[in-house]
């Protein structure tokens, strides 16, 4: 297993996919660190200035507020651009085993073929992961070191964030068993993500329908389907300090993702190539 994760980690660094994402993630840790400029007062910020120009009218305000909205914006772009960028960058790691040559080549190998998808599963998993926590932690270490705040709740986001990509990896590779496409792997994933907006307005959106029936589906998709939108709010609520509500989100999201990743096992484990 080990050897399969590396190897697609190793393809990832040929492919360029690894340092793609390396690359967007560190132009917006300098965008912190060489834009955002504070001056700190007893404790209050006297004056935040971006790229020079003064952004709160050199009133003390709280530094938590600005730390807070700070790391929404980076939970927003991780829930967001950073989730579309890793499902985009999946894309060229497990459909591609699927080639014809390729995969004749790898079932040939002394290794089962729930293994050797795992292997492959865990390994994307990995590229991605090392990624959102390189940023994470990047940002959370320059507004620690310029307001001297280092809030811990910070690192939940990526947690959250890295789990949210492993849902939507069992839905690609599991299209991805099926057709050996990995366009319409990323476009359903992509489908799962959206849809998981309106969804998380369920309360409000089904009353929109008039017949009973239809306001029953919506309720039952939004239980059914993975809940990005639900989950990236979960990491909001953790960097402001406050707690949650439910653990619903994270653990339906999981049962989805073991049906997703179970089918997708069996369907490859009975497929002839």
């Amino acid at each position: 297993m080990y050897a399969l994760v590396r190897d697609t980690f190793r393809e990832s660094l040929a492919r360029k996919i690894f340092w793609g994402f390396l690359g967007c993630s560190t132009a917006l840790i300098l965008f912190f660190l060489l834009a955002l400029n504070i001056d700190l007062v007893e404790g209050a910020m006297a004056a935040v200035t971006l790229f020079g120009k003064e952004v709160d009218g050199g009133q003390l305000v709280n530094v938590q507020l600005i730390v807070h909205k700070i790391l929404g914006v980076v939970a927003a772009f991780l829930f967001t651009a950073g989730l579309f960028l890793a499902v985009f960058a999946s894309a060229g790691l497990i459909p591609t085993v699927f080639e014809p040559g390729r995969i004749e080549l790898l079932l040939s190998k002394p290794v089962s073929r729930p293994r050797l998808l795992l292997g492959r599963y865990f390994g994307t998993l990995a590229v991605i992961a090392c990624n959102m926590f390189y940023l994470v932690l990047g940002v959370w270490a320059v507004l620690g070191v310029k307001t001297h705040i280092w809030n811990l709740n910070f690192l939940l986001a990526a947690v959250l964030a890295v789990f949210a990509f492993a849902v939507l990896l069992t839905v690609v590779l599991l299209v991805a068993v099926l057709s050996s496409s990995g366009v319409l792997a990323t476009m359903v994933a992509y489908f799962f993500l959206i849809m998981s907006v309106p969804l998380a307005q369920h309360a409000q959106l089904a009353p929109l329908f008039r017949r009973p029936w239809a306001r029953e589906v919506v309720k039952w998709l939004y239980y059914v389907f993975p809940k990005i939108y639900d989950l990236g709010n979960m990491a909001r609520l953790a960097m402001e300090g406050k707690g949650f509500q439910t653990w619903m989100p994270v653990w339906s999201s999981g049962v989805f993702a073991m049906v997703m990743l179970t089918a997708g096992l069996w369907f490859f484990a009975r497929k002839d190539y």
